[in-house]
């Protein structure tokens, strides 16, 4: 059984584990790695619980590509009264591969 971990990015929280790919909320970083603080580990049977974090682990990560999501339309609508609203919103993810946890 492999190592896994749960990280929090864009005040979501994901289950990962190494080698794994991910869509995440958008990340604006000039670099292409990137490093997460987990929350738990799960190695095994063994589980490590932070308060907040974990101390002395490390989640690497790469930044693959953004991507548009599909589109949300949202309508607003009042029967007999000639209202209606069509919003539509495609939101940016950031593909991201775990590379390490550590």
């Amino acid at each position: 059984m492999s190592k896994k971990a749960v990280i929090e990015t864009g005040s979501k929280q994901y289950i990962v584990e190494e080698g794994q790919i991910i869509d995440v909320e958008r990340i604006n970083s000039e670099s292409k790695t990137i490093e997460f603080s987990p929350l738990l580990i799960i190695d095994g049977d063994k589980v490590s619980v932070g308060a907040p974090s974990v101390n002395g682990v490390t989640v690497l990560g790469e930044i693959l590509s953004e991507k548009k999501d599909d589109k949300v339309t949202a309508i607003r609508y009042k029967a007999k009264k000639r209202v209606k609203k069509v919003r539509g919103h495609r939101q940016i993810k950031t593909q991201v591969k775990i590379n390490k946890i550590s």
